[in-house]
């Protein structure tokens, strides 16, 4: 009797980001008769907001990305895709506030002689107060940043940067996000990197992401590594369709089959049908244009979700060579920059010409305001006076510039988000066990690439077993894996391989 062969898995997946094309390149490698579609509604580059844009020759990043991550899976992915063309970048940033420049991580008497004998007696007392004193169960970023700080440190240096980039009081934000994005990171902490001898960490996950000294960089930006990516990706066999935006999503609870709706920049309307949708597409985007339609209370929650959209403004400057850092944070309340990038600094073969450098100045806002619906030249103007402002460059210096927007570059943690992501989680997980929602965007978590590129890998190994080997929610900040057990009990581990045991799935 001769074996029955299994018709292939078909596979689409929405979003040519690190997420998408992790997934892709993933499943490929293990099964190469896999039929993968990619969708990625941009007409030219992949990567997401991990691309790299080019200008005259000028390539440029849309947030800058240190290439570090805690999980041997994500170093080794990188490292397989662009086994050459990595660089080791020292890693060097700053703060500016009140005309002043202060190293980020913090150098204590640096910081103690920039501030004054005063304000840093000041910072003591009330980081004191603090410790002694806590808010308990913190809720908003405020409270949980003063806890760690104290209330005088908050105010100098989280406070406004902060509200520039989500465009909302520090009250307002979720803890969440602190907990998520200043892990592991306290005065005490800082204090101790400036001023004892660096130490090599026995592992990988002892390592403070905030407070790293070096990273890996493609020398052709971000960008090349999910280029070439995608390249991999093709000639494995799958698919990657670009300029096509997807407008639907139909699931058909008898043939187990979803129909996935797309249209093309000349409005061409398309569908293709596929066994399994992985999705890195805003969660609100995805929510609202499933069939059959979600609950009213899933509908709710998805329309609830709010994200923050940014601005870069890059400028051609003759370089005077006044600014060496990978970026600075901008924590002025008089100047609209949240903060400038080198992006010579980066790599030196993103700037064609030895005679010139590229600043990149980044402006949160939501789309539509006035800082959005400005016209190019109005922010290529503003973006030149705020750089002499600071002090990085004259504007007579600047010979060129051009402006790059990204919608919803980052999730908002609002008060209620957590609420809402649980809700349309939940009717998604009992509705469409076949949808697997991977990446920033598409799970409403602010992570850096290489969680994202784990939730990736995660769906990837579940679409291969067949079943749900791997509670994707639980990769954490820092692209490790959180195994619960029967009884209870936590283990973290990094990455795949290192995972002993299945984890039963649960919405929980």
């Amino acid at each position: 009797m001769s074996e029955v062969k299994m018709q292939p898995k078909r596979v689409a997946i929405i979003g040519a980001g690190p997420a998408g094309l992790t997934a892709a390149y993933s499943l490929l490698k293990k099964d190469k008769e896999m039929e993968i579609t990619v969708l990625e509604a941009d007409p030219r580059y992949v990567g997401g907001i991990s691309r790299t844009v080019e200008y005259k020759g000028f390539r440029f990043d849309i947030g800058g990305h240190r290439f570090f991550s805690k999980s041997k899976e994500v170093e080794d992915f990188w490292t397989e895709i662009l086994p050459d063309d990595m660089l080791d970048r020292p890693r060097s940033s700053r703060i500016f506030y009140r005309g002043k420049f202060f190293s980020y991580p913090l150098k204590a008497f640096e910081a103690l002689f920039k501030l004054g004998v005063l304000e840093s007696a000041l910072c003591m007392l009330s980081y004191g107060k603090a410790r002694a004193m806590p808010v308990s169960n913190p809720k908003n970023f405020e409270d949980w940043v003063s806890n760690k700080f104290g209330k005088r440190l908050f105010s100098i240096f989280f406070k406004t940067y902060t509200e520039k980039v989500w465009g909302m009081s520090c009250k307002e934000i979720s803890a969440d996000w602190a907990a998520q994005r200043i892990k592991g990171l306290s005065l005490a902490s800082a204090v101790k990197n400036a001023l004892l001898p660096k130490k090599k960490p026995k592992n990988r996950g002892d390592v403070i992401k905030t407070l790293i000294d070096t990273f890996r960089y493609p020398r052709l930006g971000p960008g090349m590594m999910w280029e070439v990516c995608a390249e991999k990706v093709k000639e494995m066999g799958g698919s990657i369709v670009m300029g096509t935006r997807v407008t639907g999503c139909s699931y058909d609870n008898n043939s187990k089959v979803w129909t996935v709706k797309a249209v093309d920049a000349k409005g061409n309307q398309s569908e293709i049908q596929a066994d399994h949708v992985i999705s890195s597409a805003p969660m609100r985007e995805l929510g609202l244009s499933l069939e059959p339609k979600l609950s009213d209370s899933a509908i709710k929650a998805a329309e609830s979700l709010k994200y923050r959209d940014f601005v870069t403004v890059a400028l051609i400057i003759k370089d005077r060579e006044q600014f060496s850092d990978n970026w600075i944070y901008i924590h002025d309340p008089n100047v609209k920059v949240g903060r400038v990038q080198n992006f010579k600094s980066w790599s030196p073969e993103l700037v064609p010409d030895p005679d010139l450098c590229c600043y990149g100045l980044e402006y949160f806002c939501f789309k539509g305001d006035g800082l959005w619906s400005s016209p190019d030249s109005e922010l290529i103007d503003l973006a030149k006076k705020e750089t002499e402002k600071i002090g990085l460059a004259k504007a007579t210096d600047v010979v060129d510039g051009c402006v790059v927007r990204q919608p919803k570059a980052y999730p908002i943690y609002d008060d209620e988000y957590a609420d809402h992501v649980a809700t349309l989680r939940n009717e998604l997980e009992s509705r469409f066990p076949t949808l697997h929602l991977v990446g920033r965007n598409g799970m409403h978590k602010y992570n850096n690439q290489d969680h994202a590129m784990m939730t990736a890998m995660l769906v990837a190994e579940n679409i291969l077993a067949n079943e749900q080997l791997y509670n994707v929610w639980q990769v954490n900040e820092d692209a490790d894996y959180h195994e619960e057990g029967n009884a209870g009990d936590q283990s973290s581990v990094s990455g795949l391989r290192s995972v002993p045991t299945r984890v039963e799935y649960s919405s929980n």
